[in-house]
């Protein structure tokens, strides 16, 4: 399994064609409480033309989990900093929820570095307030209880109701709450922290030149559409997509329609052949 240290943190990657100098790279970076593992079918999709790249960020998945950094100002250094150890000088980049939270830093921060921006299920602004206060408690759940005896309480969060209540996908459903479980509490407790912690950056969204396509699920109960709106409003050029009966996951509900949109975007937009 590929791990290396950067940034004072050792991070678990996975990468399609590591020899491969030809290809365009296609980085994907996760939301919190997943891990590469949300990509697997985007990944499947698109390996036989791009170069992808999924990571975990520390303390989740299966990176180290450090004893400080899970600030989006340093999770966005990781990224920049295993690029950098990679060689990738410029990719496209997708990031969900707080995947996108370090992909908007990328793109204002270190704009060469991307080729374009894919924003899955995100915000530019800080945590609602009124959100704060129960995020707070399923970490406090979290720290005294664990992982497994909260889940079920994180699968509305995370999860669309149409999802959810589909019978169809109680099996695959399982699976993914036994990976919610499998993570390390500590390592939820920090990054969870350092998610409701993040600073707004909606402010500096007008430096963005990169082409940006935005995408967001109409029964997204984390971050709803009203977020991905504003946004699209502040991201001059970008694409607005919304795929419906999906919420916060939706690469995991709604992979075909991601897939679909992703390649429509690069193919169409930014004039990448897939």
């Amino acid at each position: 399994m590929p791990y290396i240290t950067v940034n004072g943190a050792n991070l678990y990657f996975e990468d399609s064609a590591p020899d491969d100098t030809t290809k365009p790279i296609l980085m994907f970076a996760h939301g919190l409480l997943w891990s590469t593992r949300m990509y697997d079918k985007q990944v499947a999709y698109f390996r036989d033309t791009f170069r992808c790249i999924a990571f975990d960020f520390r303390g989740q998945g299966k990176s180290e989990i450090t004893k400080d950094g899970y600030d989006m100002e340093t999770l966005t250094e990781d990224t920049i900093a295993l690029m950098d150890a990679l060689h990738i000088k410029q990719c496209h980049f997708v990031g969900l929820s707080m995947g996108g939270f370090v992909a908007q830093r990328i793109a204002i921060f270190h704009p060469k570095r991307l080729s374009s921006l894919i924003l899955l299920e995100t915000t530019a602004d800080p945590e609602d307030p009124t959100h704060i206060v129960n995020y707070q408690r399923l970490i406090n759940a979290v720290r005294w209880l664990g992982v497994k005896r909260v889940s079920r309480k994180i699968l509305p969060v995370l999860f669309s109701e149409s999802y959810l209540k589909d019978r169809t996908r109680k099996e695959e459903c399982q699976w993914w709450l036994k990976q919610i479980q499998g993570n390390h509490k500590v390592g939820v407790i920090k990054a969870a922290q350092g998610a409701i912690k993040r600073k707004g950056i909606y402010g500096q969204l007008g430096k963005v030149q990169t082409p940006t396509l935005i995408v967001v699920g109409d029964e997204d109960n984390a971050i709803p559409y009203k977020n991905s709106e504003r946004m699209h409003f502040a991201i001059a050029g970008s694409k607005l997509a919304i795929i419906h009966k999906a919420g916060h996951t939706v690469t995991v509900e709604a992979p075909d329609q991601v897939n679909k949109l992703l390649r429509h975007f690069l193919e169409y937009c930014v004039k990448v052949p897939t």
